[in-house]
């Protein structure tokens, strides 16, 4: 049985048509720049659906499939990575929420999150703990009717749009309780880059690529949250709850890294079809034709573990060995088909004014973030041996 339907082709066609129109035209020149994501491009993904896309109906999403995500997803990033990735944020929020949270957060918050009325940003990492979860540090000690939250966190993407932070915190002291002394706590703010001081303060990380949303490093001191945001009120659930999203998360991530290395294909077929040289294209030369073979047959691999991931995931059943998988080959294989697309382009590659070095900058990122290749690696290396056993 086909993964992919008629119905989910139209939904791609109609994302392309967006892209084409809307985000194309304006992400080199925004990316050069260093600029955001503009507003109105931000409202229109909101009234086309796609912060919703998984979520059901009565949650205020559009009740499609996790193929249908992937598709939505690999489509956006074609265009800017930025774009493809900035609904990352309230998919990771929404399953978190929808899965974990209390009746009155459910009712308060999945809609608007669907509908892209609320935007949202994670803010997990620590300056001294990356991939080791377990090890953070961030408190959240209960004053009153709720949570003074006290720490640091890197690489808060997006953290200076978004109207909410989904914390992970330690709500437990003893910090040798590790993983299950940690909560989720949402915690409301008004956008902007001045955030909230003194309880919430932020400084933007310069990098190399993935513009079109800043990455901040936060301070919290004392900033206070309700009671009734902590996500399914219960203390000490926050891991369990966040290895699940992730999964999610890191179909998506896969979905992302096809969609730039799609665009970085594009471009080179594109420009070995202009190029000429010693009296023609460079496209008629074997070398160049079998590199855009070899990128074709890396991108068309790793959409279809794409979608075989999301297949799975909508089972409803544990999936981080089919993510993990996904997720690791499709950001590997992006940053291998950019560098291609930019040897291709030669000199041209390497300079501002051509896309080529675009993607590549971007495709660097997809194996650092949503888990780590290493961490993939050892996902589905435990769950190798789990199913050997």
């Amino acid at each position: 049985m086909a993964l992919v339907t008629p119905e989910h082709e139209e939904i791609r066609r109609s994302v392309r048509d967006f892209v084409e129109a809307e985000v194309k035209p304006i992400a080199n020149d925004l990316d050069r720049q260093n600029k955001e994501i503009p507003e109105h491009i931000l409202k229109k993904m909101a009234e086309l659906g796609y912060f919703g896309v998984i979520f059901p109906a009565e949650e205020g999403g559009l009740g499609l499939d996790y193929i249908a995500m992937a598709i939505v997803t690999e489509e956006l990033s074609r265009g800017w990575l930025s774009v493809g990735s900035v609904m990352t944020r309230n998919i990771i929020t929404g399953t978190l929420i929808s899965s974990n949270g209390t009746p009155a957060q459910k009712k308060k918050y999945m809609s608007k999150i669907a509908r892209g009325e609320i935007l949202t940003a994670a803010a997990f990492t620590e300056p001294d703990s990356g991939s080791d979860t377990a090890s953070f540090k961030t408190r959240a000690v209960k004053q009153g009717d709720g949570y003074l939250i006290k720490g640091s966190k890197m690489w808060c993407t997006f953290a200076n749009r978004a109207q909410m932070l989904t914390v992970m915190t330690r709500t437990d002291p003893d910090i040798s309780k590790r993983h299950k002394g940690l909560s989720l706590i949402l915690f409301e703010k008004e956008p902007g880059d001045d955030f909230m001081p003194p309880q919430l303060t932020g400084s933007p990380i310069p990098t190399i690529g993935y513009h079109g949303m800043r990455s901040y490093a936060l301070q919290f001191d004392d900033a206070y949250a309700p009671a009734e945001n902590l996500i399914g009120g219960q203390e000490g659930r926050g891991f369990y709850q966040l290895m699940s999203s992730y999964e999610a998360a890191r179909v998506q991530t896969a979905a992302r890294a096809v969609g730039v290395a799609q665009a970085a294909f594009e471009c080179a077929v594109k420009y070995a079809k202009q190029r000429t040289q010693f009296g023609q294209p460079i496209g008629d030369f074997q070398v160049i034709r079998h590199k855009l073979a070899h990128m074709a047959v890396e991108i068309e691999a790793a959409r279809q573990l794409c979608y075989f991931a999301a297949s799975q995931k909508d089972t409803g059943k544990r999936s981080d060995y089919e993510a993990g998988l996904a997720k690791a080959f499709a950001a590997e294989m992006a940053e291998r088909v950019t560098r291609e697309g930019m040897q291709i382009h030669g000199g041209y590659g390497y300079s501002m004014e051509f896309e080529a070095q675009r993607f590549w900058r971007d495709a660097r990122v997809l194996s650092i973030f949503e888990g780590t290749s290493e961490i993939q690696y050892e996902v589905i290396g435990r769950r190798i041996m789990e199913q050997q056993g």
